[in-house]
């Protein structure tokens, strides 16, 4: 069974995007963008909130243009990745993409007990939904060295209590600190 990973950047006062959606300041250099192909590598699927996937609908046709090697190699990492994207409003996707729009914690719970590897999850309003029906299994922030003083949070406000477990952390040489938890046992 796969483990659920929801795994996004975030500012230091944890957010996602500031109070005006900008996310810019989240662009990965290549040492980021590295690490993110070989964690991308090893996943069996990405599970996408509407937002996200619109973003990163880009990687679906972006080897047909220029770009750094360890660009193109994500651009085919991301292509051949299975991804589910849920949203009400989407009726078709790109790619070896589909699309759920109800019943989504069955769907992902099903996927987790299908899957041999681990899954990611992308979006704050989904993860969300996931972490209070318990399915997230690790968490793993990606810490911007910036302040935005507001916008969407990494973690959605909830009345239980969520214990973890520190399992990793790295500091990148553009001062990015990746943070891996699991829920504590």
């Amino acid at each position: 069974m796969g483990k659920l990973i929801y795994s996004m950047s975030m500012s230091l006062d944890g957010f996602i995007a500031g109070p005006d959606g900008d996310f810019a300041w989240s662009a990965p250099d290549e040492e980021l963008h590295r690490f993110h192909n070989e964690r991308v590598r090893e996943l069996g699927a990405q599970i996408c909130g509407r937002r996200l996937y619109e973003t990163m609908v880009y990687w679906e046709t972006a080897d047909q243009q220029p770009l750094a090697d360890y660009a193109l190699d994500f651009a085919r990492i991301w292509q051949a990745l299975p991804k589910v994207v849920v949203s009400r409003t989407l009726d078709s996707v790109e790619g070896n993409s589909r699309v759920v729009a109800d019943g989504v914690a069955e769907e992902v719970a099903q996927l987790k007990r299908e899957s041999s590897k681990d899954i990611g999850v992308g979006g704050a309003g989904l993860a969300a939904t996931l972490i209070e029906h318990g399915l997230v299994d690790e968490f793993e922030p990606f810490v911007y060295p910036v302040v935005t003083g507001g916008g969407t949070p990494f973690l959605p406000p909830t009345d239980a209590r969520i214990d973890l477990e520190l399992l990793e952390t790295r500091t990148f040489a553009s001062r990015v600190v990746h943070l891996r938890y699991r829920r504590a046992a």
